[in-house]
């Protein structure tokens, strides 16, 4: 048996060329990140001028009072990934005991309270001052050109707001000023200004020249940093926030955040956490973020035939996701801000002793696993269901089987159209509704369950309530030099929580991946990071970058970049028939994102993995939902031949947004 065919098919080609490529989520960030290397800056710039075009332009999806992870590497330093920290810690008040005392089990997922510090435009500015070549003012042109004389919005940015227009009408009056001009939603290429953001990044360039002529480029950009940790950003956060507003709790509360805890933010770096696989070296975050549970399934799939690490078939799919479980089981377990065993849970001997546990049956349990020496970490809450105190009923769309990403049936091979999502088991076509537990059933047991809810199917998804889980953008970039840099800058969404008036953006909602249940890894604690979804990669072979890529997909994130890994370096796929080709991910572990749910056994495929396929899964015991044939993953990728210094990008076709530019 072979490893399966790339169709012939395919949404796009693979750009190659020599000089500079970009790929993101939106076109107009990868317009702008190339005009950058076009005109002479390198990949930093590059990235700095798209990422702010990113807040401007995917709103819905990322925004300045939101976070950033990244991972670069330089001409200079080949051979040292290094992870950029932007991810914010919670505020110095936000304690377990206080949420309690609110009257709430979780976090909420929309909302003050669910903020952590914003960390993605210190960060930004940090990367821009190190490795960049560009004047602040001509790296933010972009983005303040965008803000400030509009752009053209896209149907998710549309939808987003038409989802939430009662709740900014009804409680959050200041979002509606901004996001629904003239008390209207806005229709899909209408023009969308954000004149308060624009005076916001004016703000930062004036406070680097203010120093003078004679002040070097970084430091007027460290002076724009200082500005943005204690100047009028801060002050505007500290004031808006003591307003009690609207939570998706139901219920109304003030944030705990303060200008104390913005000032207090800097961005850093670290050394990336890597694994070898079949010769070439995979980089992600430490165990502050999800990252490691991509190293930890490669390290279980490592000694295996090339036959059973194809997500094409059904052996494939099935050894892929029930190592996804393990390796999430453990992301559930041991990973947050405290310490984290990497060296053991990574190490091939725990991999051995893990690979064990994959049996030819669905595993329906969240499965940790022991480390020797170490006192195990509570596990949370386990629900399946979960409705808040204060809410006679679930917001619309929490439980359903609705994907809100395009879809397409398959006889149209669109990656634009849509279709309904079913879901079945080996006892039933559809899944019936499942109640709340606090534990999975027997391995053994016949599947039960409910398809999961529309996050955990396809992404972006945004409730009335403003919850928002499957976010985020992505952008990579790579230069002549050989400098290359993959993003993923997420939160601070627009309906993440109210807008900030004078400010133009609102906070972000990372705070909802702490838990309130005591003594799990990442249980809520005040000044640490929570533990994020924020997933880029960097690939090396020989100890030269060769691969940037990432996702958007909340969870979802590494579970398609682990597709796109096994497709290209095991299958030979080139970079755009690996995007295109069908996805799937698990569902069976804890969401980040509220309401913190989880779908025992649960897998959700797009159908052109085939019937046979998908009927196969079933019959292991699968928790099947087929969400469409283009609905899952929004993957990007840059690439780099060290010997022949060929440059390539791919960007991923659905939804019909993302766009890979270069030459």
């Amino acid at each position: 048996m072979s490893y399966t065919t790339p169709d012939e098919f395919v949404t796009r080609p693979d750009l190659r060329g020599t000089f500079g490529m970009t790929s993101s989520t939106h076109w107009l960030a990868t317009a702008s990140a190339q005009s950058v290397l076009e005109r002479g800056g390198n990949a930093f710039d590059a990235a700095v001028a798209g990422a702010f075009v990113l807040h401007v332009v995917e709103p819905h999806l990322n925004g300045p009072g939101g976070d950033l992870t990244a991972i670069y590497a330089t001409a200079d330093a080949p051979d040292a990934p290094t992870v950029l920290v932007g991810q914010g810690p919670a505020p110095a008040a936000a304690t377990r005991e206080h949420y309690l005392a609110e009257g709430l089990e979780l976090v909420p997922g929309s909302g003050a309270l669910a903020a952590a510090v914003p960390g993605a435009v210190d960060a930004w500015l940090k990367l821009l001052a190190e490795h960049g070549t560009w004047p602040l003012a001509d790296v933010l042109a972009y983005a303040i050109g965008y803000a400030r004389d509009g752009h053209p919005i896209v149907a998710r940015v549309a939808s987003t707001i038409e989802t939430v227009a009662d709740l900014f009408t009804e409680h959050w009056p200041t979002s509606a000023a901004q996001w629904m001009p003239g008390g209207e939603v806005p229709r899909e290429g209408d023009l969308l200004t954000n004149p308060a953001y624009a005076a916001v990044l004016d703000e930062l360039v004036a406070a680097g020249e203010a120093l003078g002529p004679d002040a070097t480029r970084e430091a007027k950009i460290e002076e724009a940093r200082v500005e943005w940790g204690s100047g009028h950003v801060a002050q505007a956060i500290d004031a808006f926030v003591r307003t009690p507003h609207r939570h998706s709790s139901g219920t109304d509360h003030a944030g705990v955040i303060t200008a104390a805890d913005v000032a207090a933010f800097r961005a850093t770096t670290e050394p990336a956490t890597t694994v070898e696989f079949r010769g070439h070296t995979v980089a992600k975050t430490g165990a502050w973020g999800q990252g490691p549970a991509l190293l930890q399934v490669l390290a279980l799939l490592e000694p295996l035939d090339d036959e059973v690490l194809d997500p094409s078939t059904a052996d494939g799919a099935h050894t892929i996701v029930e190592a996804q479980k393990l390796a999430m089981a453990d992301r559930e377990a041991w990973y947050g801000p405290g310490d984290v065993p990497l060296d053991t849970l990574l190490s091939a001997a725990y991999a051995d002793e893990r690979r064990a546990l994959i049996g030819e049956r669905a595993s329906h349990e969240l499965r940790p696993g022991d480390v020797p020496g170490r006192e195990p970490y509570a596990l949370p809450t386990m629900r399946t269901e979960y409705l808040p105190p204060a809410l006679s009923e679930a917001p619309a769309g929490v439980g359903e089987p609705t994907v809100a990403a395009p879809s397409a049936p398959s006889a149209s091979n669109s990656p634009t159209a849509s279709s309904t999502p079913t879901t079945a088991t080996a006892s039933t076509a559809t899944a019936t509704a499942s109640t709340a537990a606090a534990t999975a059933p027997a391995e053994d047991a016949p599947p039960t369950g409910t398809a999961p809810p529309a996050d955990r199917l396809a992404e972006p998804f945004t409730e009335p309530t403003g919850d928002t889980r499957g976010d985020t953008c992505h952008l990579d970039v790579v230069d002549r030099w050989g400098n290359v840099v993959s993003a993923t800058p997420s939160g601070g969404w627009l309906q993440s929580s109210p807008t900030i008036p004078e400010l133009g953006f609102c906070l972000g909602s990372r705070l909802q991946m702490s838990w309130l249940d005591e003594g799990t890894a990442s249980t809520l604690e005040p000044g640490t990071r929570p533990r994020t979804t924020l997933t880029p990669t960097l690939v090396l072979k020989d100890g030269q970058p060769v691969v940037a890529l990432g996702s958007p997909g909340g969870d979802q994130q590494d579970q398609w970049q682990l597709l796109y890994l096994l497709r290209t370096i095991v299958g030979g796929y080139t970079p755009q028939q690996a995007i295109d080709a069908p996805a799937l991910h698990t569902t069976s572990f804890p969401g980040s994102f509220w309401p913190r749910t989880w779908t025992p056994g649960g897998v959700v495929v797009e159908d052109r993995l085939g019937d046979d396929v998908i009927a196969a899964l079933v019959a292991r015991g699968h928790v099947v939902t087929r969400a469409g044939d283009w609905s899952l993953g929004r993957l990007s990728s840059v690439s780099r031949d060290p010997e022949t210094g060929v440059l390539s990008a791919a960007a991923n076709p659905r939804g019909a947004q993302a766009y890979a530019a270069g030459r």
